[in-house]
């Protein structure tokens, strides 16, 4: 009797390791997920504009700004109270669509803020009017967005806010409560503060945590690009540092 031969064709054992190596060596081709994935210190075009050593880019009040110990620091002491706010503003470049990273220390009494797409005060020195990050040592308002000498609050902590033409910020999201994303504020000692701003959507960070972002579509009132600057706030002695601050344009 004749043999049934088999459906099954076979392929050369050179051919299937062949396979199985291009498997293996391609596994992170299968293992990678669909989904975002956490940021792993992605420092890509960011540039320093802080050299550790000099106010070198900078201008701004010397009674209340000085470098030490590669630390940027504004400090406002018994006999230097302040009638307004002061700004040390960097003066080698504007933000439009930018990101900016830094590592800020304040004092319990310290009141500051990051500000951004601002401009200088006619007639009143180192005063910037713009959209500012807050920072503040008892951690009230630190991450809302304020625009200094302008529409005042545009989001608390904890807000996602739409402002149309000529009104009021609404709220249209929560991020979290205000006191929840204050734990993830390190008191008296360094938090990385992330600012994302594209267009008009502006997005405040702490610690890798969101706290505020604003939709900002009041054209009349918005800006698109303006001067970077750091703030000494009127108030109690205080004291902010400052270091390893970068910049991506875009």
């Amino acid at each position: 009797m004749k043999k049934k031969q088999s459906s099954y064709q076979f392929l050369p054992i050179g051919l299937i390791i062949a396979a199985i190596c291009f498997v293996i060596s391609s596994g992170n081709l299968f293992a990678q997920s669909n989904f975002p994935e956490p940021e792993t210190s992605d420092e890509k075009d960011f540039i320093p504009i802080f050299d550790g050593k000099s106010l070198k880019g900078w201008e701004g009040d010397p009674v209340y700004w000085r470098v030490e110990d590669g630390k940027m620091i504004g400090e406002v002491t018994p006999e230097t109270i302040l009638q307004r706010n002061t700004f040390l503003i960097w003066c080698e470049g504007t933000t439009g669509d930018f990101e900016l990273k830094l590592e800020y220390k304040v004092s319990a009494e310290g009141n500051s803020g990051i500000n951004y797409r601002s401009y200088e005060v006619a007639g009143v020195p180192f005063a910037l009017r713009g959209y500012q990050c807050d920072i503040d040592g008892q951690d009230q308002w630190s991450g809302q967005n304020y625009e200094e000498r302008g529409r005042a609050f545009l989001a608390l902590r904890g807000q996602m806010t739409q402002i149309s033409e000529n009104e009021k910020p609404v709220e249209i999201a929560s991020l979290g409560g205000k006191d929840q994303l204050t734990e993830f504020i390190h008191k008296g000692d360094w938090n990385e503060c992330h600012i994302v701003i594209r267009g008009n959507t502006l997005i405040h960070m702490i610690n890798n945590h969101v706290m505020s972002i604003v939709v900002d579509n009041d054209i009349a009132n918005r800006k698109n690009e303006g001067l970077l600057g750091i703030q000494v706030h009127v108030g109690p002695p205080m004291k902010i540092e400052y270091r390893n601050i970068r910049i991506k344009n875009f």
